[in-house]
This record gives structure tokens, sequence and C-alpha cells, in this order.
């Protein structure tokens, strides 16, 4: 099954590109390797903001991470030229979770990303990881997510 037809049988479509939000490229390809920016949780087409372990669950982190591996995937396709079978590798992500001092689960909250790239991907989609928990992100979001890949 194409990476086309996966998304398909997830029902997902590829939002529009993100436009930066400040003074940076949403990706640069030096080589083989595609450094995409980090992507902040969006809900209704709005930062999705909160705080996981004050006012969001585990579960609605998970989703919001989920919601933004599908923006990295949008943005992929664009470096891509819209074929995402060019993508060999997910390298690597790195998570920042919006979160109290004493919440303790960035590690669940991320795999709603690494979950579905996993699962788009196959084997190609399973990468090295980071998980960290912070004070705040840009405009207030849950979770903001950067993504390595590996093109051919």
């Amino acid at each position: 099954m194409s990476i086309t037809q996966k998304l398909q049988a997830l029902n997902i479509s590829l939002p529009a590109v993100a436009t930066p939000a400040a003074a940076y490229v949403m990706y640069v390809r030096t080589g083989n390797t595609l450094y995409v920016s980090g992507h902040i949780a969006k809900k209704d087409g709005k930062p999705w903001v909160g705080q996981l372990g004050r006012d969001m669950t585990t579960e609605q982190g998970r989703e919001a991470a989920r919601g933004v591996a599908i923006d990295l995937m949008a943005t992929l396709n664009a470096a891509c030229e819209g074929d995402l079978s060019r993508v060999k590798r997910i390298v690597k992500l790195v998570s920042l979770v919006n979160s109290t001092a004493d919440f303790t689960e960035h590690h669940l909250v991320t795999n709603g990303a690494s979950e579905l790239l996993a699962e788009v991907f196959g084997d190609a989609g399973k990468h090295a990881r980071s998980a960290f928990g912070v004070a705040q992100l840009p405009l207030g979001s849950c979770v903001e997510i950067e993504m390595v890949a590996e093109l051919s």
C-alpha cells in the first residue's frame, strides 16, 4: 500500500503547509537530510492552547501531537514535491510539551506523533526521539514538534 493509500485509509487529508510565524523557513534540505522546523499543535486552525498537567490530559496531548504529525507530513510532502515515497526514513523527532513542573508523561503525549508516523511510513517511520517538558511554547500552544528525515 502506498503512503497516499495509507493516508486515505486513515482518513487523513494533508493540510496546506503552514507559513512561518517568525524569521525562519519551514524546512531546509542539505544533501539527503531534511530538517523540518517545529510545528505547533492546532485545533480548528488556531493554536491549540493549553498546558499538560493543568488544563489538558495526556490523551488530549496525544491527540494534539498526532495533529502536529499530520502538519509535519504536509510540510514533508511539500519538500518532496508531492511524492512522499521519497521519504527513506523519519530519522528523529524533537517534541516540546507545554507542561506543569510535576507532569511526567511527555513521552506518552509524543507517542501520538510517533505512532502515526510508524503507521503511515512503516519501519521507515520509526525514529529516534526526544520529548521535553517546557514552561511555555509559542502562542501558548500545548505541543511543538520538529522533525529530521532522510530523502531519496
